[in-house]
């Protein structure tokens, strides 16, 4: 049985490789499908991506008697380049458990790198660390939230099978949200609640490009030294806030200021995924109405904290905790009251961000699921 790699050329080979998910997962309960036009314009360059207007990459194909078997992207991010110099990405893969399939397509991406003159390979990043980073490795027992990737269990077998090591782990924590958090976390809200320096708002839609500016302004800051950060672009800035735009609930993104500016935000997102979940990728013909309707008023199980970030200049404060605490108190009294929210997932967190996991622990979260990013020497 003859298996081919090959790159994603013609329009029927970008369809294979947004669709071979379908297939791999037929049997899976817990995975939740993406919507195949958000995963198009992942991959289709710098007119839906602004990525690609500081990155490169290449898309490939495993076929094994001619039917797709597998697929990988490598990348190369200028921005990675300018924090470490000659480390390649690849990701969004996705393979039949077969040995040979898996090494072949990870050796692909491997030379394609190779050539563009990178000496480390890091992965799965698909395709930016604000995509879906990591592999899971842990918690494939439940379906992922909005905006988290969802992977098969024998995956990480063939990723340390090509010889490479975890270099970090991504958490993703979960909290009951019904009966509200413990009393220590309702002391320190209430002590912040009377701090007249401290002020909390609801982003404003009217706004909202300003609003997104100001939020991400803050979290380029606020995540600079974070590992494997790189900030987003003004043209990232302008794509995420149209992208997100849709789905911001106001009184779930909240911005707060300190003495009249703004100092940090928190970003709290209904789980999409159970809004989408009957229209299997699709948005046409019916999937854009249907999808527009949910979005007035969703009624979701679950809620994301997928972002959330503290002027340095704060950082290690106890004004700092009294902002986290106040913020994550507020997204969650309206999540439960105007949405139906039993739940919320917190993350990702890295695994060294003390002061995240700090947070997690005091409203009684707990770790769910685990994401893992690998790296690898590229030798000749």
């Amino acid at each position: 049985m003859a298996l081919e790699i090959s790159p994603v050329g013609s329009r029927a080979d970008r369809n294979a490789f947004v669709d071979l998910p379908w297939t791999l997962y037929a049997n899976d309960p817990n995975w939740r499908a993406p919507l195949k036009d958000e995963v198009h314009a992942l991959i289709s360059g710098p007119k839906r991506n602004p990525w690609f207007l500081h990155g490169r990459a290449e898309f490939f194909l495993a076929r094994r008697d001619g039917k797709v078997v597998g697929r990988i992207s490598a990348q190369v991010c200028d921005l990675v380049q300018q924090r470490r110099p000659g480390l390649g990405q690849w990701g969004l893969f996705e393979t039949i458990d077969d040995a040979e399939v898996a090494s072949a397509l990870i050796r692909t991406a491997e030379s394609w790198l190779r050539a563009q003159g990178m000496t480390r390979a890091q992965g799965p990043i698909s395709i930016s660390i604000w995509d879906e980073p990591g592999l899971l490795v842990a918690g494939f027992d439940t379906p992922p939230k909005v905006m988290m990737g969802h992977h098969l269990p024998y995956y990480e077998r063939h990723v340390l099978a090509a010889g490479y090591q975890g270099v970090k782990d991504l958490f993703a924590w979960n909290v009951q949200v019904t009966d509200g958090f413990p009393e220590v976390v309702n002391r320190i809200v209430a002590a912040g609640e009377k701090n007249k320096r401290i002020r909390i708002r609801p982003v404003d839609l009217k706004r909202f490009d300003s609003e997104a500016r100001i939020i991400l302004d803050i979290l380029n800051e606020a995540w600079g030294n974070n590992w494997g950060f790189v900030p987003l672009t003004d043209a990232e800035v302008a794509h995420v806030g149209k992208k997100l735009k849709p789905i911001v609930l106001p009184h779930q993104v909240l911005i707060a200021e300190y003495d009249g500016e703004p100092v940090a935000f928190m970003m709290s997102l209904p789980d999409i995924n159970e809004l989408t979940r009957d229209l299997d990728g699709r948005l046409l013909p019916f999937g854009w109405a249907k999808l527009l309707w949910r979005l007035r008023n969703p009624q979701t199980t679950w809620f994301r904290v997928p972002l959330m970030g503290v002027r340095t200049e704060l950082q290690s404060t106890r004004t700092a905790s009294l902002l986290a605490f106040m913020m994550i108190e507020y997204v969650r009294r309206t999540g439960v009251a105007n949405h139906g929210a039993s739940w919320a997932e917190i993350g990702w967190i890295l695994d060294d961000n003390g002061p995240m996991i700090s947070i997690a622990d005091a409203v009684g979260a707990k770790v769910a699921k685990t994401y893992r990013i690998y790296e690898a020497e590229l030798t000749d």
